[in-house]
């Protein structure tokens, strides 16, 4: 009996050890960032703005790295800082911070995080602080927040929205806390222990606004790619189930599109061209004469230019379009336009739906675009940053905000022009050529057609 008992013992242990190892197993669709046994796919790293780390020389970057990979495995008490013990990621408090090898873009990211008291650390998101985590107890001497709870950007400036979670969540500490985080363009969702937490917020970039020597104009955005980054701020922290799967484009746009939805208004139908028409210059007499409509899409016919507009006056605004381009591809989005002239000069402006590597995939490499023709410009005057447009033939969701003389241009969850037209100086606009449309404060929403077969789906409007 004694040996039966025993046997039972020995099939009831391996029973529960295949049970936690299918438990630890990825959703479906997610990856494993931490494999439970070692530090594989991890390298150290530190508060250090990831793209000044990629514009270092090769051999000092590696030697950079390899110092914060160091510190992860340093001594204390006989024990590495950061230790793989029964399937979590144990770290003491000290070291460099745990980050991926991968740079990842859009993604969700799920994980399982335990502290001790008084612990204070975070979630790097594409090396940017941060998701933060900490004892609820800690003392509030410096109206920091702990008492709020985790879950909320730190980064971002006091009184904006995601700076303090939306409610608090914390599991008392020396509890198993489930984070879920989903990033789509510079837009952040927090969920902790299941409870929203952030709610599709702007993650503001904490080195470029804590850089006094640039101006506000020259602040970018969080960047479009980057290592997750847990962080080590003095207390032991561990962590378990540390899973990421990355979105598509098509997921991540329609994660952007059902969100904010309220007020917009279609103004394409997917089956016709009713409400939109255009200024009639031989050969255009119609809309349908510079544009087909092709499974719900309209796309630019080769060859043809033209402004096509909705049928109704607008002030302010906001429009929602999804584009897509072919290698070189160029058209424009026409703002409070007249009904008839040139969409750049006699209306508002246009802002530039381009390749960005236009003169490249046009085999003109000697040739480059005026940073006031980048994708996202208003044409000439004021210039938008690059690096954010999906690659070409994937579809990018862009959401423009017009209102008076200022106009902000959101694409693929990443603000990357925010202006007063009111404040160029018509003296140092490209070409110096004349605006005479610059300060209009009304007019027709259309396409810039430059006779390129560029693609546009669920065209919405929403007046302000």
């Amino acid at each position: 009996m004694p040996c039966l008992i025993s046997r039972l013992l020995v099939l009831g242990t391996v029973s529960l050890l295949a049970l936690a190892a299918r438990a630890a197993q990825p959703p479906a669709g997610f990856t494993s960032l931490f494999n439970g046994r070692d530090l594989s796919g991890w390298r150290g790293g530190t508060t250090y703005d990831h793209r000044k780390l990629l514009e270092l020389p090769a051999a000092e970057r590696a030697a950079l790295v390899a110092k914060w990979t160091a510190s992860l495995t340093e001594l204390k008490d006989g024990q590495p800082h950061w230790r793989a013990e029964g399937g979590v990621l144990v770290n003491d408090g000290l070291g460099g911070y745990a980050t991926t090898e991968k740079d990842y873009g859009d993604f969700e990211l799920q994980l399982e995080y335990k502290i001790a008291k008084g612990a204070d650390s975070g979630v790097y998101l594409r090396g940017v602080p941060q998701v933060q985590i900490w004892d609820t107890a800690i003392p509030d001497t410096k109206d920091i927040g702990y008492a709020k709870g985790s879950g909320g950007l730190w980064n971002n400036t006091k009184g904006t929205p995601g700076r303090d979670p939306l409610v608090k969540a914390d599991k008392p500490v020396g509890e198993w806390n489930h984070l879920r985080v989903v990033m789509v363009g510079s837009r952040v969702s927090v969920w902790l222990n299941h409870k929203a937490v952030v709610d599709h917020v702007i993650l503001e970039n904490y080195y470029d606004k804590n850089d006094k020597k640039l101006k506000p104009a020259e602040r970018r955005p969080v960047p479009a790619r980057g290592p997750i980054q847990l962080q080590t701020h003095g207390g032991a922290t561990h962590w378990r189930n540390l899973n990421l799967r990355e979105l598509g484009s098509e997921e991540a746009n329609r994660w952007l599109a059902d969100r904010g939805q309220t007020g917009f208004k279609s103004i394409f139908d997917g089956k016709s061209l009713a409400g939109w028409v255009i200024e009639e210059k031989a050969p255009v007499k119609t809309p349908a004469d510079v544009m087909d409509i092709k499974d719900g899409t309209l796309v630019w016919r080769a060859g043809r230019g033209g402004t096509p507009y909705w049928n109704k006056e607008l002030g302010d605004f906001q429009a929602r379009v999804q584009f897509k381009l072919p290698p070189g591809g160029n058209n424009g989005l026409a703002i409070r336009y007249p009904g008839k002239g040139n969409a750049a000069y006699d209306g508002m402006t246009e802002l530039q739906v381009i390749d960005e590597n236009y003169y490249g995939a046009r085999k003109q490499p000697d040739k480059k675009l005026d940073p006031r023709q980048q994708h996202g410009s208003v044409y000439g005057m004021v210039a938008a940053l690059p690096g954010y447009q999906r690659p070409i033939g994937e579809w990018n969701f862009e959401e423009v905000t017009v209102k008076g003389s200022t106009i902000k241009v959101e694409l693929n969850g990443t603000v990357i022009l925010d202006t007063d037209l009111s404040q160029v100086d018509l003296a140092t606009v490209m070409d110096k050529k004349t605006h005479p449309g610059k300060d209009r404060t009304r007019g027709f929403f259309g396409l810039a057609g430059h006779t390129d077969p560029v693609h546009f789906k669920d065209l919405a409007i929403k007046e302000l």
